[in-house]
């Protein structure tokens, strides 16, 4: 029988380590995934488990201090640095990114002009965001990186919609150099690190060598994952986008600092109680409602299960998946860090709604057609859609399921860099704003939102991926 606590007005059940240490090496063996580490903050405690191994030619075991590489959950901590920076009254959000990097450009000269630190922050900058750039090892990588960025286009105009860009957050991290004097790194470090005791998070290599490692691994849903040819693809200059390696109850302690309303476990205050709502209030609705969250933040994907707000980040890397949702209200937060495998995410889809419903009795919702499709004319969205680097292509001759496919390929310099992807989708709702498709390659896929819509000049835009995508014309 479990144990029953009441915290404030709410409810919760006792953390059962032995229970949830047996369910997670269920879901590993179940869905192939090699290793994994879970933290959960519940009633004020970080409960740490692990399962599997982190590299499958060793077979060495994944322990609760093994470090993973975290992916693009490293956004919320370049975003709380620039959220320091401007609670010290030494950035205005909503002054042009210029005004702190007067060099700073991207191929649109009217949108460099005028695009805003907040909206880097909640991704509608415009600017397209998947630019990588291998400036070095040098602590000038980021100042190198938004040199080559001038060149970079635009997915759409400022502000116009939410579109997801790792680019606008090394343009952050680069804002942060300037305005400390060191490097990112370093103000992590100052800033992140040493208040709230993360003793096992880092950016660099030599950094995690001293610590046991995940090896990242890669295969399909329901293939058995091999492990990647390399270590890391991540240059440094991709630090503030995607670059830290944490366990998994350091990214937990990191998420307390907002469901603590910014002071530390000692009590010491880190970031005003003000700053830690700026950062959980909903900044722009997004088109796809499901895959963050409905909304975006200052750093945060949020949304709402029943009522009650949360916050919450995903990342990937080379072969390696992280997941963050955290619950301030229920004074919860949930940490999964797994070293790959196509099915990661069914892993922590299930421990995720499992562990709120036991521990908050709030309900994560499901994404995926209903049994009773609506009827969708499929002709008006057929086309290609193009971003920098990529082209999609809807077609109405889907293979097995569903109305309309999706074909992802690399384009421009980043042509036949990739094999084509193909997603069949199947219709879920239909209004005059939005039609919301449901995507999966096949049965083994998760369903992921694919939501075709207008911004108010008539251009129309596939959302896919948290990125949005133009039609072309």
């Amino acid at each position: 029988m479990q144990k029953h606590e009441t915290t404030g007005n709410a409810t919760t059940t006792a953390f059962d380590g032995a229970r949830w240490k047996s369910r997670l090496d269920e879901l590993l063996s179940t869905h192939r995934v090699p290793g994994a580490a879970l933290a959960v903050l519940v009633d004020g405690e970080i409960h740490e488990l692990a399962g599997g191994v982190l590299h499958t030619g060793t077979g060495v075991e994944v322990t609760t201090d093994s470090v993973f590489q975290i992916g693009s959950v490293s956004k919320g901590y370049t975003a709380a640095l620039v959220m320091l920076l401007a609670e010290a009254g030494k950035l205005d959000l909503d002054a042009p990114v210029v005004d702190v990097l007067p060099d700073f450009a991207v191929a649109d000269a009217a949108a460099s002009r005028t695009i805003t630190t907040r909206q880097l922050l909640n991704h509608t900058s415009g600017i397209e965001g998947d630019y990588v750039n291998d400036t070095g090892r040098g602590d000038d990588c980021l100042a190198r990186y938004v040199d080559g960025a001038r060149h970079v286009g635009m997915t759409n105009p400022p502000g116009a919609t939410m579109s997801y860009s790792s680019t606008a957050y090394n343009v952050l991290g680069r804002i942060v150099e300037v305005l400390t004097g060191t490097t990112w790194d370093e103000a992590l470090k100052e800033l992140i690190y040493a208040p709230l005791g993360l003793g096992h998070t880092m950016t660099l290599p030599e950094e995690v060598l001293r610590f046991r490692a995940a090896m990242g691994h890669m295969g399909d849903p329901g293939e058995t994952p091999v492990p990647t040819p390399v270590w890391n693809m991540m240059p440094r200059s991709a630090g503030p986008y995607g670059g830290i390696c944490a366990t998994a109850a350091d990214v937990a302690r990191f998420a307390r600092l907002f469901v603590d309303g910014g002071t530390a476990p000692d009590g010491s205050r880190v970031m005003s109680a003000e700053t830690v709502e700026a950062m959980l209030t909903r900044e722009v609705e997004m088109p796809d409602q499901w895959f963050l969250g409905a909304h975006w933040g200052l750093g945060w994907g949020l949304f709402e299960w029943d009522g009650v707000r949360g916050f919450g980040h995903d990342g990937s890397t080379f072969g390696q998946l992280a997941y963050l949702r955290a619950i301030p209200e229920k004074g919860i937060a949930i940490a999964l860090l797994t070293n790959g495998g196509g099915a990661a995410p069914k892993i922590f889809e299930t421990l995720c709604r499992e562990l709120t419903a036991e521990l908050a009795g709030v309900t994560m919702p499901a994404f995926g057609p209903a049994a009773e499709q609506p009827a969708v004319d499929p002709a008006p969205f057929v086309g290609n859609y193009r971003r920098e680097g990529f082209l999609m292509t809807i077609s109405d001759r889907p293979v097995g399921e569903g109305v309309l496919q999706l074909k992802y390929e690399g384009a421009d310099g980043l042509k036949d860099s990739f094999e084509p992807l193909f997603w069949n989708l199947v219709p879920v709702s239909d209004s005059p704003s939005k039609t919301v498709f449901a995507g999966r390659r096949n049965e083994k896929d998760s369903w992921i939102p694919v939501v075709f819509y207008a911004l108010p000049d008539g251009a129309r835009y596939v959302h896919f991926g948290v990125r949005a995508t133009a039609k072309a014309v």
